[in-house]
């Protein structure tokens, strides 16, 4: 019987039980980044990214800062991580992280504050007057580490910053290069702790689909849904839900990636693209319902959608490329888009972790001519999308997986087989009504189904067609 890889457990610490070893998270984690620098050509990795931040760091100050770019970390070859943080977080830190005390002997806060979290404040994206000089400051800060560990003359990898703190790095005479490969390479392979953070976080997602499952019928609005998500969420432990994309009916094709409120109709598809964070790390899991009833070509989509994702499952194990699995999914043209560009994300996949959207990225965009190989430990997303031949209907499916060493394992585990019919059961006189039917009650009727041609709608489900 094969072994399960990921793990699931409550989200309480207990002396009873190997749950998550957070100490050795942050070891692993750290230990990475440094083995990919020491293979770069880099001196030191300079972090704006939050992301970024919290893996090589381990410090976390609100989701509030997410896309602030206030705060900044440096790791330089062959020295310990040092993060300039917002305010009182600093002090935070200091109290509470002793793993940024690089001192010899005990942690304390005052070793954290000489060494590893130190006060420091980026340029606010440029809400600071241009004359204060904080981006030279910043500047000031990163060179006077350089310096100290003896990296001055060497490259400086950065994520992404703010043209004036690079134009102030240039100033102080350090050469700027890219340093996110090296953040991506780190993080491409996932610890054990990460894999079971990541599964922890789909079954918080299960429950979402649950209560969606309950919830949806016919007069409730896209905005609701969102809100019922959230508060399942955060109820069981989320730390940020980023997002909730709830698209039904004639939203469904195009799909318009953004949530809106949307009354909900019988017969409607409705799809819904989760996002949130567990102790950092985050998920990306689609699921397609009918509500009330589904038509035939609602029904069909969903078949063509759920091809696609099982034959891409089928051939991820280690060894396989994105080139391979991509190679199985239909050409922009094929469903109605002029090219790859315009029809990126539909079917897709992406690395998951502490973002969305990590290495390895699977589009025929970029992937049958830039293949990545998959490897053992690897956690990615694959979501595919097929439009329904009624012209404003569609079926979205995304799963998670980890590849394993002989093939994958599927953490999202919500029921996706089949197309799943939510809300109220109806009733008539003689009997439930079917739920493959058309949305206009007359296609569904013996005399509605025949068109002038006496031939009936290609779209319309027969009234005996099976439950």
């Amino acid at each position: 019987m094969p072994v399960r890889i990921s793990q699931t457990f409550g989200p309480n610490a207990v002396d009873w039980e190997n749950r998550v070893d957070m100490g050795r998270l942050r070891e692993e984690r750290l230990a990475r980044l440094n083995a990919q620098l020491e293979r770069s050509e880099l001196g030191a990795l300079l972090s704006f990214d939050f992301a970024n931040i919290r893996y090589m760091t381990s410090t976390h100050i609100g989701t509030w800062a997410v896309d602030k770019l206030i705060r900044f970390a440096l790791l330089p070859r062959g020295g310990k991580p040092i993060v300039w943080d917002f305010g009182s977080a600093a002090r935070h830190h200091q109290l509470y992280s002793p793993w940024l005390d690089h001192t010899d002997g005990p942690a304390t806060p005052e070793g954290a504050a000489r060494t590893g979290a130190r006060a420091g404040i980026s340029t606010l994206r440029g809400a600071f007057h241009p004359d204060a000089g904080i981006a030279e400051d910043v500047a000031a800060k990163i060179a006077g580490v350089l310096r100290e560990y003896g990296l001055a003359g060497e490259p400086l990898g950065v994520d992404v910053a703010e043209m004036p703190v690079l134009a102030a790095l240039a100033a102080a005479g350090i050469t700027v290069t890219d340093g996110q490969q090296v953040f991506m390479e780190a993080r491409r392979i996932k610890t054990a702790d990460e894999i079971t953070l990541l599964s922890q976080a789909c079954a918080m997602v299960d429950a979402a689909y649950d209560g969606l499952y309950e919830f949806l019928r016919p007069g409730v609005r896209e905005n609701e849904c969102v809100g019922l998500v959230n508060k399942i969420l955060y109820d069981l432990g989320s730390e940020y839900v980023e997002g909730v994309n709830a698209i039904s009916g004639e939203r469904c094709s195009p799909h318009p990636h953004v949530y809106s409120d949307r009354l909900i109709r019988p017969g409607d598809p409705a799809f819904f693209d989760i996002l949130h964070s567990y102790n950092g790390y985050r998920t990306c899991y689609y699921r397609t319902f009918a509500v009330g009833s589904a038509s035939r070509s609602q029904r069909d989509a969903y078949t063509r959608c759920r091809e696609y994702m099982d034959q891409a499952i089928a051939v991820v194990k280690p060894g396989a490329t994105t080139a391979d699995v991509v190679a199985l999914w239909p050409r922009a043209t094929d469903f109605g888009f002029p090219d790859e560009t315009a029809a990126f994300g539909l079917q897709y996949g992406h690395g998951v972790g502490l973002s969305i959207w990590e290495k390895p990225i699977f589009s025929r965009l970029v992937s049958l001519d830039h293949p990545e190989t998959l490897e053992e430990g690897m956690v990615f997303a694959v979501e595919t999308y097929w439009p329904a031949s009624d012209g404003w209907s569609a079926a979205r499916i995304e799963e998670e997986l980890v590849v394993t060493a002989d093939g994958c394992e599927v953490i999202t585990k919500f029921p996706a087989e089949e197309l799943l019919v939510a809300g109220r059961r109806y009733w008539t006189a003689g009997g439930a009504l079917n739920t493959v039917r058309d949305s206009q009650s007359h296609l569904n009727t013996a005399a509605g189904q025949r068109a002038p041609n006496g031939a009936a709608p290609a779209t319309a489900a027969p009234a005996t067609a099976p439950r």
